[in-house]
């Protein structure tokens, strides 16, 4: 199982949301490249980065900062947050992003999402959706829609999509645990899918679930940052 520590930015500093509240916001650190620098440190070689900026305005927002990580760590970064047009999947990927996430033109363009697809590679991009009750939440977790999530993905999966992130946002920020049903009933329905579980980790228990579980991997955030998980626990897990 793939331990994928999190950064979320807001004007260019390291924060976390409870439940994806704007309102909710905490700034942990100033400098996000410090804080990757650290997890590279701790021998993790991954990283979920997410533009908070540029999923609440739709397009991406802090490319300084995915800049100064890119050049400044060997981490394997995939990236959110208000990726729209194909100009910004291509800069991304020409900036050496490893994985562009994709959450609302997949459900508001998805006919655009499946010509990236095919046409940049289905390796380079993860699906991300964000659930509440079941139906996919967009812009930042700012809109609801109607559309359920076995459906979305469905749709994608037909199409030669290999990597899929779903984040509880009732568990997001919460320290509660993850849902653990949720991301079972994902892999059961969608086997060859690389399933990613995001959101409410609070501790190695949760880990060890997960694993049990069979997710490929697991993003972790406020645990990190409020001292409920250690990096060199975090090391000591990944190479278990």
């Amino acid at each position: 199982m793939r331990i994928i520590p999190a950064i979320d930015i807001i004007d260019g500093k390291c924060v976390r949301l409870t439940q994806g509240d704007y309102g909710k916001k905490k700034v942990y650190r100033e400098d996000p490249v410090e804080v990757a620098l650290e997890f590279q440190d701790a021998d993790l070689d991954c990283l979920h980065l997410v533009d908070l900026d540029g999923a609440r305005v739709g397009h991406v927002v802090n490319w300084e900062v995915i800049r100064d990580i890119q050049e400044k760590t060997a981490l394997s970064v995939d990236f959110g947050g208000g990726v729209k047009t194909e100009a910004e999947v291509e800069q991304l990927l020409d900036l050496g992003v490893h994985q562009i996430n994709i959450g609302s033109m997949a459900v508001k363009e998805p006919e655009t999402f499946s010509k990236w697809l095919k046409k940049y590679g289905t390796e380079n991009f993860v699906l991300s959706a964000d659930v509440k009750n079941g139906n996919v939440a967009i812009n930042g977790w700012l809109e609801d829609t109607k559309f359920r999530l076995f459906d979305l993905v469905s749709r994608f999966e037909a199409e030669g999509l290999e990597y899929l992130t779903c984040t509880d946002i009732s568990t997001d920020g919460m320290l509660e645990g993850p849902n653990i049903g949720l991301y079972k009933k994902l892999i059961n329905k969608f086997p060859k899918l690389k399933v990613v579980a995001s959101g409410g980790v609070s501790n190695l228990h949760d880990l060890e679930e997960l694993k049990y579980a069979k997710v490929y991997g697991v993003i972790i955030g406020k645990a990190i940052y409020e001292g409920k998980i250690r990096l060199e626990d975090l090391k000591a897990f990944q190479n278990s």
